[in-house]
């Protein structure tokens, strides 16, 4: 009798990154101004397997204006988030989401004439 062994069958999905409850809630509550403003119009989220995404966009049928990017990867080096401009330009990096954050918050204040 012939015995074979096989290898352990493995999962068949691999591991994403996902965004948690309470960054989303940080995020959300940014994206709940700038729609207020009339600024924001439409996101997206995008769990991939290195990083997740949540992108901005000001018409739906749009490149994203800004993305917000979690790549915990980059944890120990840069810091694990970072928001990427249109052009694909990183407007700010950093371990703390609510400072990484900041840089879009600055778009929504205006000089009053």
């Amino acid at each position: 009798m012939n015995m074979q062994s096989f290898p352990a069958p493995q999962s068949s999905a691999p591991e994403t990154v996902h965004f948690h409850r309470l960054e989303l809630g940080v995020i959300m509550g940014l994206y709940g101004k700038m729609v207020a403003a009339g600024e924001w119009r439409d996101y997206g989220i995008s769990a991939l397997r290195d990083a997740a995404v949540f992108s901005v966009f000001r018409r739906t049928a749009e490149h994203p204006l800004y993305r917000i990017e979690k790549r915990p990867k980059l944890r120990n080096k840069q810091g694990q988030y970072c928001v990427v401009g249109m052009d694909g330009q990183i407007l700010k990096r950093g371990h703390d989401l609510k400072s990484v954050l900041r840089v879009l918050e600055r778009k929504l204040i205006r000089a009053v004439e």
